[in-house]
């Protein structure tokens, strides 16, 4: 017996229309016979070639980094590991172009970090795809970090084997990474996907030069003012980026074991 009132139901339509719409619209309107010759043309092409390229190097460094910061957030919770946990996140609720001004703030000609880099061995990171990089990163890495951090760990499985004489390493390698491969494979393609989506901060920090951190998304800003056509070509690429995520995804979310499904099973009970 359903005992949602109608006026909970009403809203909560209301609300998926005002996100399934906009959607809609987009693939309504989107010049699909034009698609390739759009993407074939050297601006666009390159665009998405260096976004192809920057966000996969983001992604293997995200994992580099932020599989280890996971599992340091993961263990037992106490102050300092809190704070820390809350400055990582913070990237995913900071509005965009603020993030572009902290990046610059670091990483810029007269940045805390920036400034020595230049000093140091004359390597400035403004305008190039390494700053590309570092953008996509920033706003990237806190979906990684989230996503494995919060999984539950099996530590009785892990102090089992420091019992029996197992290492350290060998317990990492063994017993932690094979526990939380899921949440590392879920949350690598999540920070992929938001690497190929982010605008902000890199168009604030990196700039949009041709061939160099001009990416898909800063392209769309730029083609909206000369080809709406072609903007909304590549949008609707997007679109189909998140779309293959999501249901890449699905049956992390969705399946056996997901979120939905144990709050579903949890429901039930």
């Amino acid at each position: 017996m359903n005992h949602v009132p109608k006026t909970v139901r009403i809203l909560g339509l209301i609300g998926a229309a005002l996100i399934i719409l906009p959607l809609l619209g987009l693939v309504s309107r989107a010049p699909w016979t034009q698609l390739w010759s759009i993407a074939s043309t050297g601006s666009v092409r390159s665009a998405i070639f260096l976004t192809a390229v920057t966000s996969i190097i983001t992604t293997c460094i995200a994992v580099g980094v932020g599989v280890p910061l996971a599992i340091v957030l993961s263990e037992r919770s106490d102050g300092w590991r809190r704070i820390l946990r809350a400055l990582v996140t913070l990237p995913i609720v900071l509005p965009p172009v603020a993030g572009g001004i902290a990046l610059l703030a670091a990483f810029g000609r007269r940045g805390v970090l920036g400034r020595l880099l230049e000093q140091w061995f004359g390597i400035t990171l403004l305008g190039t795809p390494a700053a590309v990089v570092i953008a996509q990163l920033f706003v990237s890495l806190p979906f990684l970090v989230v996503d494995s951090a919060l999984q539950n760990r099996d530590r009785k499985i892990e102090e089992a084997a420091a019992t029996l004489g197992s290492s350290p390493g060998r317990t990492l390698r063994l017993v932690t990474l094979p526990g939380i491969r899921p949440a590392i494979v879920a949350g690598a393609t999540l920070a992929w996907a938001r690497a190929v989506g982010e605008l902000g901060a890199t168009l604030t920090f990196a700039g949009s030069f041709p061939g160099r951190t001009r990416t898909v998304p800063s392209s769309i800003l730029l083609l909206l003012e000369t080809d709406p056509e072609a903007a909304r070509a590549l949008a609707a690429v997007l679109l189909i980026v998140a779309a293959a995520v999501l249901i890449g995804l699905r049956q992390r979310w969705m399946g056996v074991g997901g979120y939905w499904s144990s709050s579903a099973t949890s429901r039930d009970r």
